[in-house]
């Protein structure tokens, strides 16, 4: 049963510190209209909008988006030029706005892969936005979670390799901290959208205890209150981390 809609963001000491989502549906939603694919990223760039000013609104400090993978690379080159392009338009649109907003840009993932113009393009979205100290948005883009522990690996095996790292010291948080997000905690609410039940080889380390909410909604049609009620269902779990609860006696 859907749940009515929350015009109003949620209130109370449970706001989750990190939101990450799985943006899904942008192609479902152009054929649904006869529309071409690049339409429905277009029309997503709408609710990136509705979601980043709906986590200032409810206080959330962290956001990550999944917005390109690793595997979208082999995607047709005509998608991919129009997804690279988009990316490029919602900078210049939305630098300046993101930056009155208090809102810090990270974009994370493997940027070797991105051309000359679209890395000059995301890196003057982050240097515009570097002070911003309502809400962390990291943009994941050329990422996937696979990838990301490989070349974490890769990097602790040349620390091993040149002596600088003995393997018998490393723990969870040596990997940790060469992975993408270093430094961050990790997501307490992940949303996926157009109703999919997997992970789609996202943050597989990071995610290993958080919540998931799953939502029917198409991304373009994802706007704040679909958030809201995300937040709503996140504050109504008891988070066990694989700890039991023990019960009153």
């Amino acid at each position: 049963m859907n749940q009515p809609a929350m015009s109003d963001p949620p209130q109370g000491p449970h706001i989750p510190r990190h939101v990450a989502v799985i943006m899904d549906g942008n192609g479902r939603w152009a054929k649904d209209r006869g529309l071409p694919r690049q339409e429905g990223h277009r029309a997503g760039m709408e609710a990136v909008r509705e979601v980043v000013e709906g986590s200032v609104e409810a206080g959330i400090p962290i956001l990550t988006l999944f917005a390109f993978s690793t595997e979208n690379w082999n995607r047709p080159q005509e998608e991919i030029l129009a997804l690279m392009t988009l990316l490029q338009v919602y900078v210049e649109k939305e630098k300046d706005g993101l930056k009155d907003q208090g809102v810090q840009v990270r974009v994370r993932g493997d940027l070797a892969r991105l051309s000359p113009e679209v890395l000059e393009s995301v890196q003057s979205i982050e240097k515009v936005t570097e002070h911003g100290d309502r809400l962390l948005l990291n943009l994941m883009i050329s990422y996937s979670g696979r990838a990301e522990l490989l070349r974490a690996v890769r990097t602790l095996a040349q620390r091993v390799r040149e002596g600088t790292l003995n393997p018998e010291s490393i723990e969870a948080s040596t990997l940790e901290m060469v992975l993408d997000t270093a430094g961050l905690p990790d997501p307490d609410l992940l949303i996926r959208t157009s109703g999919e039940l997997r992970l789609s080889n996202f943050m597989l380390w990071q995610l290993a205890y958080t919540e998931l909410h799953i939502s029917t909604v198409l991304w373009p049609d994802f706007q704040r209150h679909h958030l809201f009620q995300a937040i709503d269902d996140y504050q109504r779990r008891e988070r066990r981390f694989g700890r039991v609860t023990t019960a009153p006696s």
